[in-house]
């Protein structure tokens, strides 16, 4: 892996060449660390050259993310397991039976309840029941959010013509000129006043399309404490993982 230096600090970073590219795009992840997109035929210099330039915000960036909270350990889907939605954690409960072929997962009596064949691969039913848990998300928390679109839309005067929850790699949500709201289904493992702020970021952006100081004005107005919400998204955010 390349390293550049800046001042008394090394900094690790990795390089993706893509062929349509014309400059250089730096990217810091909480996971994947610096990377850098870059055109095809430039040489390390150069590279080193951009990364210089953007020293001083890629440490901060790097500052902000040494303070995340650890990720949680990968989820198993065993019985005692608890299971994040809307900011709690409910226990998974595994059933075996010797008489199925598929696995299954509803939620009953404020817990988890899944059923999968007494003998199969403990990865391949792990999938199977993550893939549920997620589809089960999609579905409530669907309703969920239209009910807060609902509460929220008519205070900013803006109606959206869809809402759609989808898993998106690098945003919680995203607007579309035609109306058309997407959230990230995984924001449904947070507390309600998140996917509210979430919610309500997306419809104030119908109105104001960049994060001018219009935008944020709009936003207080709604959700005078969008600073709180917004500072918790970012620590505990890139946590909201299966």
């Amino acid at each position: 892996m390349p390293t550049f230096t800046y001042g008394t600090t090394s900094i690790d970073y990795t390089v993706h060449p893509q062929p349509s590219k014309r400059d250089c795009t730096i990217a810091v992840d909480w996971q994947s660390g610096v990377s850098v997109v870059v055109p095809e035929n430039i040489n390390p210099e150069q590279i080193d050259m951009v990364l210089y330039k953007k020293a001083p915000w890629i440490l901060r960036r790097l500052a902000e993310l040494r303070e995340i909270h650890p990720l949680p350990a990968h989820h198993e889907f065993i019985s005692g397991e608890k299971l994040p939605y809307l900011g709690r954690q409910y226990r998974l409960k595994v059933h075996t039976d010797p008489a199925i072929e598929e696995v299954s997962l509803k939620f009953q009596h404020g817990r988890f309840v899944a059923v999968a064949p007494k003998v199969c691969d403990p990865a391949w039913r792990s999938e199977q029941l993550s893939q549920q848990f997620r589809d089960w998300v999609v579905e409530h928390g669907w309703v969920k959010v239209q009910h807060r679109i609902e509460l929220f839309a008519p205070r900013l005067g803006v109606a959206p013509s869809k809402v759609l929850l989808k898993e998106q790699q690098s945003r919680w949500g995203s607007c579309t000129k035609s109306g058309v709201i997407h959230i990230n289904w995984k924001i449904l493992m947070a507390p309600m006043r998140i996917v509210d702020y979430v919610v309500v970021h997306e419809l104030v952006h119908m109105r104001h399309p960049n994060h001018s100081s219009e935008f944020w004005t709009t936003l207080q107005s709604v959700m005078p404490d969008y600073h709180e919400r917004k500072e918790w998204l970012r620590l505990q955010g890139p946590t909201l993982e299966l």
